[in-house]
């Protein structure tokens, strides 16, 4: 079937529907983790560590005990028999080590905010009020806050029985180098610095935990995008059998990849529910959340390229340094970033010659690891700020080099050097779209204009790829518990009306919405008639969840397979009532037709018939209303998106400030299931990565303690700095799926920062100034054109 199609029947593919959910929310009417309130439940609040290293001494909790509304006080001596340590490492990650990690800290504390004491009281402030009165021992330790210096042969091991601070460590050589460098007319270094950033989600982490002593079963409401997981890791830690664990993520309030990981405060509130044999609700305050959840994007990468004068790219060689904090974040790890890092630089190039080293080392600061277009950012910025400075080198417009070296849009199938397999991408067709959307030859005549009255404004260009579907390749064959595929179950009910089951979540996406409009199409109904129901592990079909801009192509994907499955079974039940040819029905506007499309039988009488009068039916026919399909995918590990991004800025030479005038994405993603929640998600990446480009870090002082984890001081973009974002889309769908489509939901994010960081570095051109470390504060600015040391 060909979803471009436009006069199909029942055509719901490829309709720019708004999310189901929005009036809902609008109105207030949803119904987050943080919301629900259970019978005799209590609220846990926590004593963190102020140090980023210290021996744990004595803890006095008697005083805690004595408050009012008190109902527990947990040390790790305590809470350690209800639940069993994790340990954040894969088996295809070969040499990653990491020590085991506990829901309260045992010993020593490793970062500043790390859970030493947990309360339980009746009330939040009860608790609170309780936890001021724990007094902690603390004995200080020397912090390793710099990642490279945590690799020094002096440096403190922050945990000595792992030797030294070196987590993991990756190399990768394609090609001949050394050929490449001797071929090479020019050879250019560049030095970047990725501040660490977070998600700042609108809802923070939110657990309710209930452990059911009569039936002996736990059930937890968290805020999470992938409840299947949460049911596997729960009951492996806290001795249960899978059945024994149920895990309900109602509406989640952004998440961005931070609630895919395990945290320890969350587990020991869980663990309080099982020993207190009563409901705990644990919601991290904003404070908590910033020194709490994991963070992403602090790299370091000394990189070069080399250029012919005929503007031919013979190499890329990319020296990666990433600090994760004390631990490998479970079960995905902290070495994937990095992974990707080295897997994804020089991807849209036919450049054979490759080297890189990625180095992932442990410091006293939060845990890093998986966060939104996880890696793309840092490759793709460091990639296109390569070869913007290559083009600068050899005098070329930086269109016209990318023109002679991205790959080719016919020579796939192929692979990059690093070895990452391509099944079809249209790198020439997005960056020519992009090139007339931009009106990118009177963009350049316009600054020309400009510069010559001293305006500095500047055009930045970044292609990128995106990993997306994402199959057992990136967590099953290390060993992880975590589904590749999905699956969905649909049933037609007595009211005609159709119900879908899937495993994949929601988080404001549109995931409900496009899987209604999949099921839609296949049936010949209304959207409106598809109730979908996510996020319970009791109800749905084992899956992966949503991650890695897999929703519409592995969950949507497994919805279309079940439907049709579905459609089958009305057509031929149908046809057993009306004598016809199941091959001559059709499924129309919640009707039974020829395929001509005239009517026969409404979809709602053949419900009724098959639920309350099967005895009419003919012997033998016995009515199938409910289906269920999984996908996998399977030719290829993932199956990569394509794009590139425009940015035009403008800089106050004075203040150092930089105007965000105008931002273009032009995304390939295959078949658009909803053409306004694609557009939609892509603009909230673009924001995100702007945040990266100009505004997001986590700043650490030398003591490791984190020094703007407030949001009167975490600088997150807001509406009014944001320009005009215009998008416009290529379409090559994946021929591994009936619908072709792939993921859409990190590319945003994957070349914002980069194009923004090219758009800075050419408007600074004349001035011979050049930023290669992000956020591209004013005061970076100033100093890069020597107004400021």
């Amino acid at each position: 079937m060909s979803f471009t199609d436009p006069d199909r029947p029942s055509r719901q593919i490829g309709r720019a529907l708004p999310r189901s959910a929005s009036r809902r929310l609008a109105q207030g009417r949803g119904r987050f983790a943080s919301d629900i309130t259970l019978p005799r439940m209590v609220h846990a609040a926590f004593v963190r560590s102020p140090h980023a290293h210290a021996e744990l001494g004595a803890i006095a909790l008697d005083a805690a005990r004595a408050m009012p509304g008190i109902v527990g006080v947990f040390d790790a001596a305590a809470i350690d028999p209800w639940c069993t340590p994790w340990v954040g490492t894969l088996t295809h990650l070969a040499g990653l080590k990491s020590a085991p990690q506990y829901p309260l800290a045992r010993g020593r504390v490793r970062f500043h905010g790390e859970p030493v004491a947990m309360v339980l009281a009746t009330s939040r402030a009860e608790a609170e009020d309780a936890a001021e009165q724990i007094t902690v021992d603390y004995q200080p330790l020397p912090p390793v806050v710099d990642a490279l210096a945590a690799l020094a042969p002096d440096a403190v091991p922050i945990h000595p029985e792992l030797g030294d601070n070196l987590a993991f460590e990756r190399r990768i050589e394609a090609g001949d180098i050394a050929a490449a460098m001797a071929m090479a007319d020019e050879i250019i270094t560049l030095d970047f610095d990725f501040a660490r950033h977070t998600g700042v989600t609108l809802e923070p982490r939110a657990v309710v935990a209930d452990w059911n002593e009569g039936e002996q079963r736990l059930t937890v409401h968290a805020g999470t995008q992938v409840p299947h997981m949460l049911q596997d890791i729960y009951a492996l830690h806290f001795g249960l059998a899978a059945h024994q664990v149920r895990v309900l993520a109602p509406d989640v309030g952004g998440s961005f990849g931070i609630k895919i990981h395990i945290y320890p405060d969350e587990m020991a509130a869980i663990a309080a529910s099982r020993a207190l044999r009563r409901p705990v609700r644990f919601v991290a305050d904003r404070l908590e959340s910033f020194i709490g959840d994991i963070h992403a994007r602090g790299h370091q990468v000394r990189a070069q390229i080399g250029v012919t004068r005929a503007g031919d790219i013979t190499f890329f060689d990319v020296d990666d340094l990433t600090g994760i904090g004390p631990y490998s974040a479970y079960p995905r790890t902290s070495a994937v970033e990095a992974n990707q890092v080295i897997n994804l630089i020089g991807g849209p190039y036919a450049v054979a010659n490759y080297r890189a080293r990625a180095r992932v080392v442990f410091q006293t600061k939060a845990m890093m690891s998986q966060y939104r277009a996880v890696g793309h950012p840092i490759a793709t910025t460091v990639t296109e700020a390569l070869v913007d400075a290559a083009a600068r080198r050899i005098g070329v417009d930086p269109v016209t080099l990318r023109r002679r070296n991205l790959i080719a849009d016919d020579a796939y199938p192929c692979q990059s050097a690093s070895g990452m397999r391509f099944e079809a991408l249209s790198h020439h067709g997005c960056l020519e779209k992009l090139h007339a959307m931009m009106g990118y030859d009177a963009l350049r005549a316009e600054q020309a204009a400009l510069r010559a009255r001293g305006v500095r404004r500047g055009i930045g260009i970044a292609s990128f790829i995106e990993i997306t579907n994402p199959g057992a390749a990136f967590y099953g064959v290390g060993g992880a518990h975590i589904s590749a595929q999905e699956g969905a179950t649909i049933r037609l009910d007595a009211a005609g009306h159709v119900v879908l089951q899937a495993g994949v979540t929601e988080q404001g996406q549109g995931t409900e919405t496009i899987l209604a409009q999949i099921a839609a199409e296949a049936l010949g109904l209304a959207p409106e008639q598809v109730l979908v129901r996510l996020g319970d592990t009791d109800s749905t079909p084992y899956g992966g969840g949503t991650w890695a801009s897999r929703g519409a192509g592995v969950g949507g994907e497994a919805a279309w397979q079940a439907a049709h499955a579905l459609r089958g079974q009305l057509l031929t039940l149908a046809a057993s009532l009306l004598q016809a040819d199941p091959s001559r029905l059709d499924l129309r506007n919640g009707q039974i037709t020829d395929d001509d499309g005239t009517a026969r039988m409404a979809l709602a009488d053949l419900a009724r018939i098959a639920h309350f009068r099967p005895d009419t039916l003919p012997p033998g026919i016995v009515p199938e209303l409910a289906a269920t399909r999984h996908h996998v995918p399977r030719d290829y590990p993932f199956a990569f998106t394509n794009g590139v991004q425009g940015s035009l800025v403008e800089i106050d030479t004075e203040t150092g400030f930089i105007t965000l005038l105008r931002h273009w994405v032009v995304e390939d993603c295959g078949t658009i299931i909803n053409p306004l929640l694609v557009d939609e998600q892509i603009r909230g990446g673009v924001v995100q990565g702007l945040g990266a480009a100009l505004f997001e870090a986590c700043r650490y002082d030398a003591e490791g303690q984190m020094t703007n984890a407030t949001m009167a001081d975490y600088l997150v973009p807001m509406a009014a700095e944001m320009p005009d974002i215009e998008i416009g889309h290529v379409c090559t769908p994946t021929a591994e799926t009936a619908l072709g489509a792939k993921g859409a939901g990190e590319a945003g994010t994957a070349a914002a920062a980069a194009a923004v960081l090219n758009a800075v570095n050419d408007a600074l051109a004349p001035d011979a100034a050049l930023l290669t470390a992000l956020p591209l504060t004013p005061a970076r600015v100033l100093a890069a054109l020597g107004v400021i040391g």
